[in-house]
């Protein structure tokens, strides 16, 4: 194991012990396995991943399995919920067209934030979504539906006219358009979808980490906690912000797949 490995598991070390600060690394974002199920490495992030799909499967599920005309506190919650996806970014960035998608839409919002969430939950403290497999596989699960959509509405000729070519320009200016519009549409959605949501749960969790150990690190001594005190504060004030980041990330996240989805409905001119 190297010095940077002991560091970054640190728990005893406070200032004036003679000791280096444990600052967060690499290691802070990587988990033993808990077992082993084949060549697979079933580690505490793929918990995670997991029991937050159960919450949401069992929250629709009880708030949904018997709905009343009047509505129960749980059922009340999640047709808030179903019906913020609904109006505030299906009907908003779709409009009509929309309605088949809610229900891939609703999903995909709860989950991403549910795993962004996972970051300020005693005993998980880590979002999944801070490892990049999964943006990235969520990312290809969009890409996947927006190609399907895309050249079932449109027919194969219509659907690359409709990822590559936009209508009502000068011909010659097609020639450079054209693959610029290719890379951004078929190429660079997917990748900057899945590096914007990882990117902001990766340095929000860097970010508390690093205040709450420095917190833990300066408790050793009476003057060390005089400066402890602001850090923790501000641990603290960065928990209440990243609270709001997950929930924004998971909003942005789902808005830029519905915008992909309405201009994959769109007929080729």
């Amino acid at each position: 194991m190297s010095n940077e490995e002991v560091l970054a598991f640190e728990t005893d070390c406070h200032l004036f012990q003679d000791c280096g600060f444990p600052a967060p690394s690499v290691w802070s974002f990587l988990f033993e396995p808990i077992v082993h199920i084949g060549p697979i490495e079933f580690n505490k992030i793929m918990l995670l991943a997991l029991l937050g799909t159960a919450l949401i499967l069992t929250f629709f599920w009880a708030a949904f399995a018997n709905p009343k005309v009047v509505p129960g506190k749980l059922q009340m919650v999640a047709e808030a919920g179903y019906d913020f996806v609904r109006r505030g970014i299906a009907r908003e960035v779709m409009g009509k067209k929309g309605e088949p998608f809610v229900p891939f839409l609703v999903s995909l919002f709860f989950f991403v934030w549910i795993m962004n969430l996972w970051a300020v939950i005693p005993f998980a403290q880590f979002p999944v979504t801070s490892a990049i497999a999964f943006p990235a596989g969520l990312a290809v699960v969009v890409w996947i539906t927006y190609m399907t959509v895309t050249f079932r509405t449109n027919g194969f000729v219509g659907g690359i006219r409709n990822l590559c070519v936009p209508s009502g320009l000068p011909k010659p200016i097609y020639v450079i358009l054209t693959p610029i519009e290719f890379f951004s549409n078929v190429l660079l959605r997917p990748f900057t979808l899945a590096v914007r949501l990882f990117a902001n749960m990766f340095a929000g969790h860097l970010l508390l980490l690093l205040f709450t150990i420095a917190s833990w690190y300066m408790m050793g001594s009476f003057v060390g906690t005089l400066y402890a005190i602001p850090s923790l504060a501000l641990a603290l004030v960065l928990t209440g912000f990243e609270m709001f980041i997950q929930a924004l990330q998971a909003y942005v996240f789902v808005v830029l797949t519905a915008n992909y989805l309405s201009q994959a409905l769109e007929e080729a001119h």
